[in-house]
Formats: structure tokens, C-alpha cells, sequence
């Protein structure tokens, strides 16, 4: 276990610096933050001592490892367009990003668990076939469309629901959170929706593909000759069978809600890190591209390893393999 752990983690950091390398590469190229910084009017002189201070002038092999250096010690730099630590920036727009995406995540793995199982057990029903057919809803449209359905029918057709912003917001441990008041819980009502119903969709469909194939299998049918009741077969041998593949697809899906929330928080004008991206990437601020990239990376990475820590706890099989 012990071996595993220290393989992953180096994996994870040779995977870290590609990331972080292609990011920086990438936007280093796009736009002239000079020019955003200083504007039209600004002389020769000008450009080149910014360019000198902000170590532009370097190649970009040098400037990399020097952003990642520092990166690794939580200097991400100074953001162009406001003016402040990178790290000040991002961790004052993280909280609504993750209370978004973590509601989501109850959303769509609780629902389409649910679902999921539902729609095995009761696979001829009218009621699993109609909600394996509205499910296509969720897999075929685009997030974006979602969210400006939601907008118009909750918000300006039947105002029950607020169309954007954050909502009221309370203190706790010196966090702002919105899902502690009644008015922000209501304003993460759509957008939490929005960014959740495809990873939902996704879910219900892979536990309802894997627990018909586990009802099939040898044991199962042996289950049913011992005289086991329905209910036994169903929860305590079919259901702990299908979580292995389940929990991989749930672990990269809640990586795929912090980084898909670029949209949602977009059409939602939800102050989280993916609007912060949006702008940056509109000011071409690179300091803060860089280290939002990163933090996506990061978060993709430790759900990965943390999923294969699970796998031995769920597969006995795993632990004995791995001995």
C-alpha cells in the first residue's frame, strides 16, 4: 500500500508539471498583458521596465520554472488585472465554487444512484422506461441551454427562483458561504441543478448498466436458489457488486463539475473561480489562468488517488493482488 501511494504520488506530480507547463505555454502566447496593464498610451520605456519587473523578458523554459517553483510553495504570482496575489484571488472565489460544485455532486450522485438502481429493479416498468427516456435530455443538451431553460421558466416565468448572483452569504470559520442563509440556498438551487443533471444522467445510466450485469452473473442466480429474498439479492449482493466502476465514473465526475463550472457559473454569473476565469482569460491575465488550470489539476488528481485508496476497501480482491 505504502508503494502504491508513493508510485501515485510521483505520477501525480510529473502529471502536474505537464499540466502546468502546457497552461503556461498555452496563454503565453495569447494577447499582450502589457498593453492590458498599461494601456495604448504608454511609451516604449514604459513597456520595457514591466516587462523587465514582471520577468517577461526570460525565456519561457526559465519563466515556467520559476512560476512552478513558487507555485509549489503557494506564490502563483501577482494577478495583471487586479493587482493582487494570484492565491488572494483564487481562495476568495473558491468557497462558492466548491459549495456549488458540492451540492451538485449530493445532487447527481444521490439521484442518479437512486435512479440508477430503480431502473434495474424495475427495468419493464413505465416508470423506468419513461425515465430512461427523459434521461436523453440531460446526456444530449448542452449546459449552457440547460441553464437558460431554468432561467426562463423558474426565474422569469414563475419567479420562484433567483436568475443570478450569489445570494446572502454567512460567515463561518471566516468562510462566506451562501448554502448557510435561505436566500443564498435559493440562488444555488438552479445553477447546482444545471451543472449536475448531466453528470446525474451519466450516473443513473452506469448503475443501472452495471446492476443488470451483475443480475446475470453465476452468484446471483445461485442467491436466488438458496431462497434469498428479492430485497437481500437486490441491496446486499447485486448493489456492493456495481460500486468499483461506479465510484471511478462518480470520482471523475465531481473533478468535471469544479471544472465544467466555467459555464454554469457563466450564464448564472456565479462569483466562483471558473467566472474569475472567464475574465482573466478576457484580460489575458496569466498568473491567474495558470493557477486556475493548476487547481483543476490538482483536484483531478487527488479524486484519483483517492478512488484507488477506495478500491482496496470496497474489492477484497485488490488488497489481496496488491500484497
Amino acid at each position: 500500500m505504502l508503494a502504491f501511494i508513493i508510485r501515485r504520488l510521483g505520477q501525480a506530480l510529473l502529471v502536474l508539471m505537464a499540466v502546468g507547463f502546457v497552461s503556461f505555454s498555452m496563454f503565453k502566447f495569447m494577447g499582450d498583458p502589457v498593453e492590458n496593464m498599461l494601456g495604448q498610451e504608454a511609451t516604449v520605456a514604459d513597456r520595457a521596465e514591466l516587462e523587465e519587473r514582471l520577468g517577461l523578458n526570460d525565456p519561457i523554459i526559465v519563466q515556467y520554472l520559476r512560476y512552478f517553483q513558487r507555485a509549489m510553495s503557494g506564490d502563483f504570482g501577482v494577478s495583471y488585472r487586479a493587482g493582487l496575489p494570484v492565491g488572494e484571488v483564487i481562495l476568495d472565489r473558491l468557497p462558492a465554487t466548491l459549495e456549488l460544485a458540492l451540492l451538485s455532486a449530493v445532487f447527481a450522485i444521490s439521484l442518479g444512484f437512486v435512479l440508477g438502481v430503480y431502473t434495474a429493479i424495475r427495468r419493464d416498468g413505465y416508470l423506468a422506461n419513461f425515465i430512461m427516456t427523459t434521461s436523453l435530455i440531460g446526456v444530449s443538451l448542452p449546459t449552457f441551454l440547460i441553464g437558460v431553460f431554468l432561467i426562463w421558466a423558474f426565474s422569469v416565468n414563475l419567479g420562484w427562483l433567483p436568475s443570478f448572483g450569489r445570494g446572502d452569504t454567512r460567515s463561518l470559520f471566516g468562510v462566506d458561504l451562501a448554502i448557510l442563509t435561505v436566500d443564498g440556498l435559493k440562488s444555488m438551487i438552479l445553477p447546482a441543478v444545471t451543472l449536475g443533471l448531466y453528470q446525474m444522467t451519466l450516473i443513473m445510466r452506469l448503475v443501472r448498466s452495471e446492476m443488470l450485469e451483475v443480475l446475470r452473473t453465476d452468484y446471483i442466480r445461485f442467491a436466488r436458489a438458496r431462497g434469498l429474498s428479492q430485497r437481500a439479492i437486490n441491496f446486499g449482493h447485486a448493489m456492493k457488486n456495481t460500486l468499483v466502476p461506479v465510484i471511478t465514473v462518480t470520482g471523475l465526475q465531481f473533478g468535471s463539475i469544479v471544472a465544467f463550472a466555467i459555464i454554469t457559473e457563466s450564464v448564472f454569473q456565479w462569483p466562483g473561480v471558473g467566472l474569475l476565469f472567464i475574465n482573466a482569460v478576457s484580460f489575458v491575465d496569466i498568473p491567474v489562468m495558470s493557477a486556475y488550470l493548476l487547481l483543476v489539476g490538482v483536484i483531478f488528481v487527488t479524486i484519483n488517488l483517492v478512488v484507488d485508496l477506495l478500491y482496496f476497501a470496497i474489492d477484497p480482491r485488490l488488497s489481496v493482488s496488491g500484497k
